[in-house]
């Protein structure tokens, strides 16, 4: 046997009877091709903003996750079965919004590696990613508890149950312009009017959030109100440690794309935060009042919904708080004539909605 594979053994092309010079070697390099862009290649670790990596060393660990909440003391059995579907009903809203965080996030973290950005805002991007899953796991988790099969697969029993499934129909298929849209916008813009944005709904959120914390009480989504606000506090400090930086020498083009941003976030994230205008939102004449009675009986069951008045003053503070952030940089905050806020007019562009949760 041996003999036979002494036969089959082939000599290697070529000797080498010495180590290569590496000297010799670079007269015979060859470069490499040109790398087309928006290629997240070549891959470099830049770092600009050593306080990006102190905020995202701080998120490594959120503090919490969605399946040790008390699920447990989420009893269906304790409400009416309209009040299930009102409850349902909130937690689908909140997905337009939440749900589709973790993939807008996930893009725009591509889009950080794409347009070479600092390595502590792709990671921090990366986190953000993370937490919007959470946040959209806690919206499924209590849809399928208080409607199996929910939000759309599932047959209501009631006529709120079925208004309620209508309405949710109507909120997705709006969720799926805001999609188209961003999908469009998202390479178009500098880091400067993505983060604007983003900030934007990042204050929104908190505003959210924090309200309804204070009035929920129901133990789970109390807790839940909780854990999202601080991660979406953790967000604030991101958007507004990079735009310290970005923001100061923005051109006169870019202060103008962020007013009209400014203008369409508004009215995006008025859906949640207030009602959905109809600048944006295209809805039926039934959506408005179905969605009014739902939410008396979401708030009957236990959940924090503030009143029409509340989340007005509450969407204006939360505008407020955003233009302090942007006037000392010379940009003109767009009239916000839904919560008496009075300013520069800018056309709005449904196309072009960025903002998000």
């Amino acid at each position: 046997m041996s003999v036979l594979l002494d036969n089959d053994l082939q000599a290697p092309p070529e000797r080498h009877t010495e180590m290569p010079d590496p000297e010799r070697l670079l007269f015979d390099i060859e470069g490499a091709p040109f790398i087309e862009s928006k290629n997240i290649f070549p891959l470099e670790w830049r770092v600009d903003t050593p306080k990006l990596y102190e905020i995202y060393d701080s998120a490594r660990d959120p503090g919490w996750s969605p399946h040790t909440l008390p699920w447990n003391t989420l009893d269906p059995a304790a409400f009416t079965l309209d009040q299930r579907y009102a409850l349902a009903y909130w937690f689908a809203l909140l997905s337009v919004f939440d749900g589709s965080g973790p993939t807008v996030f996930a893009r725009a973290m591509i889009h950080t590696y794409e347009s070479k950005q600092e390595d502590p805002v792709r990671k921090c991007f990366f986190s953000v990613v993370r937490d919007e899953m959470n946040h959209e796991e806690v919206c499924g988790r209590a849809i399928r508890i208080l409607t199996p099969g929910g939000p759309l697969g599932y047959e209501p029993e009631t006529p709120i149950g079925r208004l309620a499934r209508n309405n949710i129909e109507w909120l997705y298929y709006n969720g799926s312009r805001y999609w188209t849209g961003f999908n469009k916008a998202v390479d178009k813009y500098p880091l400067a009017i993505l983060f604007t944005s983003f900030l934007f709904g990042e204050v929104a959120s908190s505003t959210l959030f924090h309200g309804m914390y204070q009035k929920t009480t129901i133990p789970v989504f109390k807790e839940a109100f909780k854990r999202i606000g601080q991660d979406e506090g953790r967000h604030l400090g991101i958007c507004l440690t990079v735009l310290q930086k970005l923001l100061p020498v923005l051109t006169e083009d870019d202060k103008e794309m962020i007013s009209i941003q400014l203008r369409a976030g508004f009215v995006f994230l008025s859906g949640i935060l207030y009602e959905p205008p109809e600048l944006f939102w295209k809805l039926p004449k039934t959506f408005i009042p179905a969605q009014r009675e739902i939410e008396k009986l979401a708030q009957s069951a236990g959940l924090g919904i503030l009143s029409l008045d509340e989340r007005r003053e509450n969407w204006k503070t939360a505008v407020l708080r955003m233009k302090a952030n942007l006037d000392p940089y010379g940009i003109k905050f767009p009239a916000l004539p839904e919560v008496g806020i009075e300013g520069h007019e800018v056309v709005f562009d449904p196309e072009k909605v960025i903002p998000i949760f």
